[in-house]
């Protein structure tokens, strides 16, 4: 299977990669602009490998979108390629807008042309995953969990931008027939992940004896994915996914996020001692504007119908996140040092 992954080279694309690569097979072609959220030695590795294909592009490049779809012929698209931190999308909004909305809607369009002109087997097997976030539905109570039937209510730039790519995936399928298949997840979390997001942030700082900030009370709920999982129900929901349908991938992890930070003092505190207690470091800081209190998303669906499974439980695959950033400092220190300093951003109001 020939497949191009866009956002390829960054967090949850990275993971993709090596799934549909080494345990999978695929021939895959990456398709990234290179942003500040990318890294060049996540995929490093695999540069000189014949199954593997690299386009440094932007999704918003209507040319150069059309040109990779008729040099590489996929079989498929699994597109990632997304501004996706809260944070940075108070602060600029339209950035998300661009790359979100629009480069979906270039990607739709250019993948809508050259499966127009596929021969009719290839046509038949051919699939367009987009893949989307659980904050598009909004926020929950202390109850309850997010479904595929779940109405969307958007609440941040970020996750009105994410659920304006979601409905523009549906309409490609609905009107045009292109078929299409949507995936919204929970919180992703492990290795390779830039340290703007909650856990690596809080690792960092951590080894760093900054201040580990944590945003109000710490109350705020999110469900816990460990990537390497999600990359596993992608490969799953591109074979077997039924075209058109949304499927709902969450870790049925949930954490309070003072309760993550805990757990990640404690495992610095055993694994890299020299700063112990790790706790003194954790401080309360003003909320993020218009923080969703609660998120958990009820994966029953892709389980039932396409039999995924999280392999990982959150404090086995929180334990390997750690155990990661501690070895491989190679990675991060440069990102730390020339790209993001582990400021906070979204303070806008």
């Amino acid at each position: 299977m020939r497949i191009i992954v866009t956002g390829g080279a960054g967090f949850i694309g990275s993971a993709v990669v090596r799934a549909f690569v080494d345990r999978h097979a695929a021939q895959v072609a990456v398709f990234d602009s290179m942003t500040y959220a990318a890294n060049p030695q996540t995929l490093a590795a695999y540069q000189k490998r014949p199954d593997f294909t690299f386009y440094k592009r932007d999704i918003c490049d209507v040319d150069g979108v059309r040109a990779a779809f008729a040099e590489f012929q996929p079989d498929a698209i699994v597109h990632l390629a997304a501004e996706s931190h809260v944070d940075r999308s108070i602060d600029k909004p339209a950035a998300f807008v661009a790359t979100n909305v629009v480069g979906t809607q270039v990607l739709l369009d250019a993948a809508l042309a050259y499966w127009k002109e596929l021969t009719a087997p290839r046509k038949s097997g051919f699939r367009f995953i987009h893949v989307s976030t659980d904050e598009v539905y909004g926020a929950l109570g202390e109850t309850g969990a997010f479904t595929e039937e779940t109405p969307y209510s958007p609440r941040s730039p970020y996750s009105a931008s994410k659920a304006g790519s979601d409905h523009l995936a549906h309409a490609w399928h609905h009107t045009f027939g292109l078929p299409t298949i949507v995936t919204n997840c929970s919180n992703n979390y492990g290795p390779y992940q830039f340290p703007e997001k909650l856990i690596p942030l809080m690792i960092l700082r951590g080894l760093a004896g900054q201040p580990m900030p944590v945003y109000g009370a710490g109350r705020n709920v999110r469900d816990w994915l460990f990537v390497d999982d999600h990359a596993e129900a992608l490969w799953l929901v591109l074979n077997k996914g039924r075209v058109g349908e949304t499927y709902l991938i969450g870790g049925e992890a949930e954490r309070r996020n003072i309760d993550v930070v805990n757990t990640i003092t404690d495992l610095l505190d055993e694994m890299s001692p020299q700063r112990a207690p790790h706790s003194r470091f954790i401080s309360f800081v003003n909320d993020r504007p218009g923080h969703d209190h609660r998120y958990a998303i009820d994966p029953s669906k892709i389980k039932r119908e396409l039999g995924w499974r999280q392999q990982a439980s959150f404090d086995e695959g929180l334990r390997c996140t750690v155990r990661w950033y501690l070895d491989n400092k190679g990675w991060w220190e440069p990102i730390v040092n020339d790209t993001y300093r582990l400021e906070r951003l979204g303070t806008a109001s």
